[in-house]
């Protein structure tokens, strides 16, 4: 699992590192493209497994993992990595709490979005990115849609094919916007080279690995594991990136991982505060 969470923000480092040449739309096209071709060893997709209501499923969690990815590195383009992750990661905390009525989880409501207001520089003087913000809320929610969809593909063709599939249909309507831009950024021996590491790392990688896990651990220490994820982002931005946050963005983006462990670690039984799906960072 925590290779998993290595392999997602790993990806995401290197992914900022030729959003620059590439551009946003141009790196997404390669995650994709070159995901799907990965995950077809691994899924294996068979028509004949696919029915009509399956098919739709492919379709929506495709198009939420295109918005997801599109939104994300627009995201990681204009704020600090740790910061953008945080953003996104209240989206599916705020999801999993909404329907609680136990009081404590308010109060893990309330120090999450404490920690996204300091995270995010809310709480200072300096100069506010409303863009990469609204971009890493917008992965968010995009990604807290995958979650709600996900399993039932999942339950069908199976997570394995769902998720080369849904990777499929994200890259072939990528492609319109990736022609418009200007294809031609990419075919550069570096860029290309790089766009098939933040596959590997992003997708291939970390999805095997956390779907590995999930067979080999509870859903609560999955979800405890996945929750030091803006931690792990911030550490990746700092050593990779040198990009440097603030000591009340530290203390925001820690104050969201206490949130969710503090909401996992609390809830009753083997439930984890969110559905068990393989991150898509």
């Amino acid at each position: 699992m925590l290779g998993g969470v290595v392999g997602l923000e790993g990806g995401a480092a290197v992914a900022a590192t030729i959003i620059p040449g590439a551009g946003i739309v141009g790196t997404v096209m390669l995650r994709v493209g070159f995901g799907t071709l990965g995950l077809i060893p691994l899924g294996r997709p068979r028509r004949r497994r696919l029915d009509r209501r399956a098919v739709l499923l492919v379709i929506a969690v495709g198009t939420l993992l295109a918005a997801h990815h599109l939104l994300f590195y627009t995201a990681i383009h204009r704020l600090p990595l740790g910061v953008a992750v945080t953003c996104e990661f209240v989206a599916p905390l705020a999801f999993a709490l909404a329907s609680s009525q136990r009081r404590v989880d308010a109060l893990w409501a309330l120090l999450a979005a404490a920690g996204v207001a300091a995270a995010a520089g809310l709480t200072s003087d300096g100069p506010v990115s409303a863009v990469g913000i609204g971009a890493g809320l917008g992965a968010g929610a995009c990604w807290a849609g995958y979650i709600i969809v996900f399993p039932h593909l999942a339950a069908g063709p199976g997570r394995s094919s769902g998720l080369t599939l849904a990777t499929g249909w994200a890259a072939l309507i990528t492609l319109p916007l990736w022609l418009a831009t200007g294809p031609g950024r990419v075919f550069t021996p570096r860029i290309l080279l790089l766009g098939a590491v933040v596959a590997l790392l992003s997708d291939v990688i970390s999805y095997s690995l956390q779907s590995e896990a999930l067979r080999r651990i509870p859903g609560r220490l999955f979800s405890i594991l996945a929750s030091t994820e803006p931690a792990v982002g911030a550490l990746f931005g700092l050593v990779a990136l040198g990009q440097r946050v603030s000591p009340l963005q530290w203390a925001g983006m820690l104050a969201v991982v206490a949130a969710s462990i503090g909401a996992t670690s609390t809830r009753p039984g083997d439930a984890s505060t969110r559905p068990q799906s393989p991150d898509m960072s």
